[in-house]
């Protein structure tokens, strides 16, 4: 498989990518890969990048981006932060990414048992780290069930996950909301911005669309 072009990167719909991804993942699943060579990709990005998606995802060191939907280099634009939350410097690069490279998909991709989830759940303290998770706390409240406060922490696997998962629904609603750069891109159907959740256990990713 060879690195995108300009003339194969013009070629990507919002769906396709979306598609790409998606048969990506089944093949990370069955432990297979796209035929492709790396050293040759070094060569044929050399002079230039046309990636067809901007993936907004955790820091997790099991949650490489390039690896869960089989992607190879110039395929994608990899953003990465504990808890795949958005500030203006994501927003910033997000739009980079779609207005100035191409990049025809977002993917705020959230995963299960998310250390950073889970130390918002306990409103964990620790430096910098404390201001990080505040990020992150919106998604904890907005989580309602269950209401017994001896419940709504890391101990409880399905209320972190589901907390993860508001995390990422509320990451796209800021997308849309402080940025109108790629507010009207999605609004003109340049790009198509979605959801997914990446399960730990089973290498898949399951897709809000």
């Amino acid at each position: 498989m060879k690195a995108h072009t300009k003339e194969t990167q013009a070629t990507m719909t919002p769906q396709k990518s979306l598609d790409f991804l998606k048969e990506g993942n089944i093949r990370f699943q069955n432990n297979l890969k796209a035929n492709r060579n790396l050293l040759e990709q070094v060569n044929d990005t050399s002079e230039g990048q046309f990636p067809f998606a901007t993936i907004l995802s955790c820091i997790d060191s099991r949650v490489s981006s390039e690896l869960v939907f089989d992607q190879g280099l110039g395929d994608i634009f990899s953003i990465r932060i504990a808890g795949n939350f958005v500030n203006s410097d994501i927003l910033g690069s997000m739009e980079f990414g779609c207005k100035l490279a191409g990049t025809k998909l977002i993917v705020v991709l959230g995963h299960t048992a998310c250390g950073a989830v889970k130390g918002a759940c306990d409103d964990a303290k620790l430096g910098n780290l404390t201001g990080m998770l505040a990020k992150i706390k919106p998604a904890v409240k907005a989580v309602v069930e269950p209401q017994d406060n001896s419940l709504r922490n890391s101990s409880n696997s399905k209320f972190v996950d589901n907390v993860s998962a508001k995390n990422v629904e509320l990451a796209i609603t800021n997308i849309l909301k402080d940025s109108s750069v790629l507010a009207e891109m999605f609004n003109n159907e340049e790009i198509k911005i979605i959801g997914a959740m990446y399960d730990i256990n089973t290498g898949k990713v399951l897709f809000y669309d």
